[in-house]
């Protein structure tokens, strides 16, 4: 069985590909077709749909977020694989490989829903919390002492790299190289590369959300990809593997933003609850909210009887395309209990935007930070250092400072303004040249889902 690296490129597709001379050197090698997107197109809901060949309503991942009834949380960028409900590729390799007298490996390094995951080598960010509040950022890694040993060579992380406004290439660069080292046995008793490979690579999916997909330098951006990926694909060479891409969405230019929780809070529909640190959402006494995720909104409703009205509330607001009310979700696959009562599709050029606060002065203290689990919703104006605020930059190491001194401060420095964001995803294109790219070789799929993905990969493991 030949070693297979699967490289999870965000943003590619075939229009651009063309810009990346190696990348474009796998399609010439084997075959290129374009992937068809899940509903909704973001990176959680693509990937469990790609690792286990099923729809959301089967996987469960209905987005990057959503509400934990039991507990009435909304969480997102939750990363316990135990939350994907249905059988992953790796998990499905490996069983097949023991029933075959086989040994199988597989390496996942920063795909989604790592943590318990059933593979040999992972390597994930996972930061340290602290009980007085501080953040210390680091990876996370299987086996013992792969991520240490990762530092050691690489340096650190460039978390700050990874999401927020200084997102950008070093943590692609760095990710790259780390699978680089990887497939040639750092860290791993077993010097031979796993059998499987997967790689995350995130560098396209920051600069189309701040500026718009139709302004970005995109000679630049994906050539700054394909050096990147020159190591890895070096070591690839050297290791024996062949090497895949996929994508998990498209962006697509954007120039409003909907609220749909301020709707719902001016119908008295949402209840947010005042307090020192500014207004929190409170599920539990509201009757409807919504949980945004780029251009799709689980709305969670609790009482059956307000469905017709929450539909009537939000379905006239400019920038909703549709309004799937229970059995209708199943249109797009949606038809699962972790799913909002209703699902809000956004137009082309509309994206979802979480505030449920009426007033700037009443929003919550975590809205101008950076802080993905926290908020009750994905904010792309995390990408982004508030425009108002005189020398960003030095805030946040005055912050930086304040928080070495051992005082408490928060790295307020992110806009609340959703009109700054000029790009999104969510919602499959229509062009077949915008659509993800999906490269490989051997046999190809005449038009793929990110479904078969799963199958494609079991067949060139040997093991469908």
């Amino acid at each position: 069985m030949q070693p297979l690296v699967l490289l999870n490129t965000v943003g590619l597709t075939s229009r651009l590909l063309v810009l990346a001379p190696r990348l474009s050197e796998l399609a010439r090698q084997g075959w290129q077709r374009p992937l068809a997107e899940v509903h909704p197109a973001v990176t959680c809901t693509a990937q469990a749909t790609m690792l286990t060949g099923q729809p959301p309503r089967q996987h469960g991942i209905v987005g990057n977020g959503w509400l934990y009834r039991d507990t009435g949380e909304v969480r997102f960028w939750q990363q316990s694989n135990r939350l994907v409900q249905a059988e992953p590729l790796y998990a499905s390799a490996r069983r097949r490989a023991a029933e075959r007298g086989r040994a199988f490996r597989c390496a996942k390094l920063f795909w989604w829903f790592n943590q318990g995951a059933d593979v040999a080598i992972s390597v994930t960010p996972k930061p340290h919390y602290g009980a007085d509040g501080n953040k210390a950022f680091d990876i996370l890694g299987t086996p013992d002492g792969l991520a240490d040993d990762l530092k050691r060579r690489l340096g650190p992380f460039p978390f700050p790299s990874f999401w927020g406004p200084m997102a950008g290439l070093a943590c692609t660069s760095w990710i790259a190289r780390a699978a680089a080292e990887v497939l040639l046995g750092t860290g791993s008793t077993d010097r031979s590369p796993p059998d499987l490979t997967l790689v995350y690579l995130p560098h396209l999916d920051y600069e189309p959300q701040r500026q718009g997909p139709q302004s970005c330098d995109w000679p630049k951006l994906v050539g700054e990809l394909d050096e990147a990926c020159a190591p890895l694909l070096d070591a690839a060479r050297k290791a024996g593997a062949r090497v895949w891409l996929v994508n998990e969405y498209t962006h697509v230019p954007v120039n409003r933003a909907v609220l749909p929780n301020r709707a719902l809070r001016s119908a008295g529909l949402l209840t947010a609850r005042p307090g020192p640190f500014g207004e929190s959402l409170d599920t539990f006494a509201s009757q409807a909210f919504a949980v945004c995720d780029h251009q799709l909104a689980h709305v969670y409703v609790r009482e059956q009887g307000d469905w017709p009205r929450v539909r009537d509330v939000l379905g006239g607001l400019p920038g909703v395309d549709r309004v799937l009310v229970g059995p209708e979700r199943a249109d797009i696959g949606l038809d699962h209990p972790r799913a909002g009562e209703l699902v809000l599709l956004a137009r082309a050029d509309a994206w979802f935007a979480y505030p449920f606060w009426l007033d700037d002065r009443l929003a919550p203290d975590y809205a101008r930070t950076v802080d993905i689990h926290r908020k009750p919703g994905y904010d792309p104006c995390e990408l982004f250092f508030d425009p108002k605020l005189w020398w960003p930059k030095g805030r946040a190491l005055r912050r930086l400072l304040q928080k070495k001194l051992g005082l408490r401060a928060l790295f307020d420095v992110i806009p609340l303004d959703p009109t700054l964001v000029k790009g999104s995803h969510g919602l499959p294109v229509p062009d077949l040249a915008d659509k993800p790219v999906f490269i490989g070789d051997g046999p190809p799929p005449s038009a793929p889902t990110q479904m078969d993905v799963h199958d494609c990969v079991l067949r060139a493991l040997e093991l469908d």
